[in-house]
């Protein structure tokens, strides 16, 4: 036993190793990235007892963790949740066909939209999928769910979602490690024909799926993580979820003085509710995502008793992070102590690094598409660090919506008679969802420009390294792009004039054509050059 200050996101990573991992695979995404990056950076992965891999998205991450519970392994795919829609086709497919070796999918939240474009809420896919969901309360608890997700997983012969939110995969907190328990050895599935989908194999294992639910919602009956904790004063009730129940005791910090049941684990048994809706004349639901619960324990169109009061109702906010100041606002109690103001940080808006090769990229964009005959080009960018172009000085781009749009985006706004039509996509970015889109161009024959800004890392969530690997060019021809209008530019002020004639012939071309704007990011160029001077050093 010892004791470790771990943040949420490497509490589950520790928990995992220690409860026999196998295998960890990823796309990086904020607030979920250093779920992996803790894994690859573990004495277990470089000596080769897990295999821990960055993949191309999130939907490829769950196809090769489904493969290794196939094998026998237990093995984790992490995500953020909107990655989870990029794997919702291979998620909601094996669950119908089950898991083998232990399968997790952990999933980060991101309330409040720190770093996405939504708040979804993950607890929805384990809902709709029909799978047993693990919401960890704080760093203890996360580092304790993927041994119970393991073995549940393995138990009923399921994936397992863990669902973390940006408050506790980001924060910190004392945790005590336990041993680390051997990874299975290799086996193979006794009816190995359930992970064959054919409709009739597939209909048969839904069927079953549905007949095993009331054992899913005993065992949550019956979980640890679900408790109820009777209290002297019952003209309220708090049901709270996940990182809700943190909240509420600090708002209690002597002890809850209503009953009080705390959620860690689903589907939602009717059981789990009966002591606290029999005691209570109100109830507050505390949950940091959707207003899952409430909505459940209201049952439109049906007025319960007693009445139940959340999100849904007004009483705590219905966007955004849940706090203790909102739960205690909702209660009724005094509001509590805040920050004095030379305590509070000043806002900071979100700028490119000084030095960024995006920076240089965004000008040139910028100085054709806006200077065009017309004045009615418009630039259609995608997720990463270049999004920030959206921000003054640059004003660079127009659209930002998912990962890999901005290519798909530009084709159908050029099919509606838009010139030009220009894509800004990262390289990272364009091998995780952009080479179909590019695919579709060269076979539509689209009047699109795709600027690819190759900086040869994922740097927006730390610099891991980017699926494209250098060969951005030969990826482009081998969709079909013509050579000679796949142009490469170097990404520096001093080529600006070039650059800027090279785009203009490419955005006059009468079809698909990219250009690579490739300069190394001027963060992990500073990392190796540091790494370079310290070794020459020693």
């Amino acid at each position: 036993m010892s004791i470790r200050l771990l943040l949420g996101d490497e509490a589950l990573a520790q928990g995992a190793i220690d409860a026999g991992l196998s295998g960890a695979y990823a796309y990086p995404g904020t607030p979920s990235t250093e779920i992996t990056q803790y894994v690859i950076d573990s004495d277990a992965a470089r000596s080769g007892r897990i295999h821990a891999r960055w993949t191309a998205n999130e939907k490829t991450s769950l196809e090769a963790a489904l493969g290794m519970s196939f094998a026998g392994k237990r093995v984790m795919a992490s995500m953020k949740h909107v990655g989870l829609n990029v794997a919702a086709d291979v998620f909601m497919n094996a669950v119908i066909a089950g898991a083998h070796g232990g399968l997790i999918v952990n999933v980060a939240d991101d309330p409040s939209m720190h770093s996405s474009q939504n708040e979804q809420d993950s607890r929805m896919y384990a809902d709709m999928a029909l799978v047993p969901c693990i919401e960890p309360a704080d760093q203890q608890e996360a580092y304790a769910a993927p041994a119970h997700a393991f073995e549940l997983s393995e138990r009923l012969r399921t994936p397992v979602l863990i669902r973390l939110v940006t408050r506790l995969a980001h924060s910190r907190a004392t945790v005590v490690v336990g041993e680390t328990t051997s990874p299975n050895e290799m086996s193979l599935p006794e009816d190995e024909r359930r992970f064959i989908l054919l409709p009739a194999i597939a209909r048969g294992s839904y069927a079953a799926l549905v007949e095993r639910q009331p054992e899913f919602l005993a065992e949550s009956a019956r979980s640890p993580l679900n408790a109820f904790e009777d209290g002297d004063d019952p003209s309220i009730g708090i049901i709270a979820c996940g990182i809700g129940v943190n909240y509420v005791r600090e708002i209690f910090s002597e002890g809850c003085p209503h009953p009080f049941l705390k959620i860690g684990q689903y589907p939602l048994p009717e059981s789990l509710f009966t002591p606290i809706l029999d005691r209570c004349e109100r109830i507050l639901v505390v949950e940091d995502g959707y207003p899952i619960v409430e909505r459940a324990l209201r049952g439109f169109p049906v007025r319960l008793t007693p009445t139940v009061i959340g999100r849904l109702s007004g009483h705590l906010p219905r966007t955004g992070e849940l706090s203790p100041q909102a739960i205690a606002d909702a209660l009724g109690i005094e509001r509590l102590p805040a920050l004095t103001e030379s305590e509070t940080p000043a806002g900071r808006p979100p700028s490119l690094c000084p030095g960024c090769p995006h920076a240089d990229t965004c000008q040139v964009i910028t100085d054709v598409v806006r200077n065009a005959a017309g004045g009615n080009g418009r630039i259609f960018s995608d997720i990463g660090c270049y999004t920030l172009g959206a921000l003054p000085p640059f004003n660079a781009i127009d659209t930002c919506v998912e990962m890999g749009a901005s290519i798909t985006m530009a084709r159908g706004a050029a099919d509606a008679g838009l010139h030009p039509a220009v894509s800004l996509i990262g390289d990272s970015t364009f091998t995780h969802s952009g080479m179909t889109g590019l695919l579709d161009c060269v076979n539509d024959g689209s009047n699109v420009t795709i600027v690819i800004v190759d900086n040869s890392t994922t740097a927006m969530t730390g610099g891991q390294p980017s699926a494209a690997e250098n060969r951005l060019v030969s990826i482009c021809q081998g969709l079909g792009v013509e050579p000679a209008h796949i142009r490469v530019v170097a990404a520096m002020a001093h080529k600006h004039e070039e650059n800027v004639a090279i785009l203009k012939e490419e955005v006059d071309h009468p079809g698909t054509s990219v250009v690579i704007a490739q300069r190394e990011c001027i963060q992990t160029a500073r990392r190796k050059a540091k790494s370079k001077i310290a070794g020459g050093s020693t």
